[in-house]
């Protein structure tokens, strides 16, 4: 083959697939931020996010007080089931049971909240897509070779995915020992197979698309293909999979900061902590484990939210 046959080969892919970013791709982007813009659940969730976000960032210098000190250790008086868990004047969400600023607790536990839940999405989301994204090149290559490739990590997957994912998390957890880091790790792990099954059947799909059998009729490489062409045009599902997962890793990270796995030092506020710290006085000040649930509960609201609107926006079956 030419130099120049080569050359414009290259150049028809390169057509090809400018034809078909531009059908299927920017204008799919556009036409569905437009109706996100319009979309009152969307909006509601990307308010939450923001607000969420905001709190996260700010959280440390707008807190009232120091949420490690123990100001009002002397009014609380458990043994007389004496404990300050109503708003008062600077206390607006009263003192856990420690005596500790209940408000500023929560401001700054929101920041260790969304550091969690993203670090765990992002750890699901690379290694998913690294797997999903090799199984699904083996497959879109095709070859027996290919074929194994993809069966066996698949496989590997559907083991990932017949286990409950809290269990799993949890089991990860236990091994690993008691930090925010192993948490993370726990509940990305969790993230992998959902990343991985869904690149890979996004790509399969991709597979059969006319611009794919276009450049497969001109004597296009298919690695070529796949790399430049298939898996860009399948990330669409996947960025939308991200926005969901990281409602999911927040309740997830919650439930093992519930269980004991998380920081293992009780004084650093995270939602998570706050609530089971609260578990001791739920009786007697059950509006200690309120707020924390509250805030968990309104967050991953928001990003299920948005990500429910981005898949509506996104799907071409779901598109009115």
């Amino acid at each position: 083959m030419t130099t120049s046959t080569k050359a414009a080969k290259i150049d028809r892919l390169a057509e090809l697939t400018a034809k078909n970013e531009t059908t299927s791709g920017s204008s799919l982007w556009r036409e569905a931020f437009r109706r996100l813009k319009t979309n009152k659940m969307a909006v509601i969730g990307a308010v939450i996010i923001a607000i969420f976000i905001v709190v996260s960032v700010i959280g440390p210098w707008v807190a009232p007080h120091s949420p490690t000190a123990l100001t009002w250790k002397g009014d609380i008086r458990p043994n007389q089931g004496q404990f300050i868990d109503t708003p008062r004047s600077g206390n607006w969400f009263g003192l856990d049971h420690l005596g500790r600023d209940e408000f500023s607790r929560f401001l700054v536990g929101a920041r260790q909240t969304l550091l969690v839940g993203v670090v765990s999405m992002l750890i699901g989301l690379i290694v998913g897509a690294v797997i999903g994204g090799a199984s699904g090149a083996a497959a879109t290559l095709g070859g027996k070779v290919g074929q194994k490739i993809d069966t066996f990590i698949m496989r590997i997957v559907d083991m990932m995915l017949a286990l409950p994912s809290l269990l799993l998390a949890v089991s990860i957890a236990a091994v690993m020992g008691q930090s925010l880091t192993t948490v993370m790790i726990a509940v990305g792990v969790v993230q992998i197979p959902i990343f991985a099954r869904l690149l890979r059947g996004s790509m399969l799909a991709q597979g059969g698309k006319d611009y794919v059998l276009a450049a497969k009729s001109l004597g296009i490489r298919k690695r070529r293909i796949v790399v430049t062409n298939i898996l860009p045009n399948s990330l669409s599902p996947v960025i939308v999979q991200a926005t969901l997962s990281l409602a999911t890793a927040i309740i997830e990270a919650a439930a093992l900061s519930y269980l004991g796995l998380g920081n293992p030092d009780p004084s650093v506020p995270e939602w998570g902590v706050m609530l089971a710290q609260a578990q001791r006085v739920f009786e007697n000040a059950p509006m200690m484990a309120i707020y924390p649930a509250v805030g968990i509960i309104i967050t991953a609201l928001g990003f299920t939210l948005l990500g429910e609107a981005m898949r509506e926006a996104l799907d071409p079956k779901l598109r009115g």
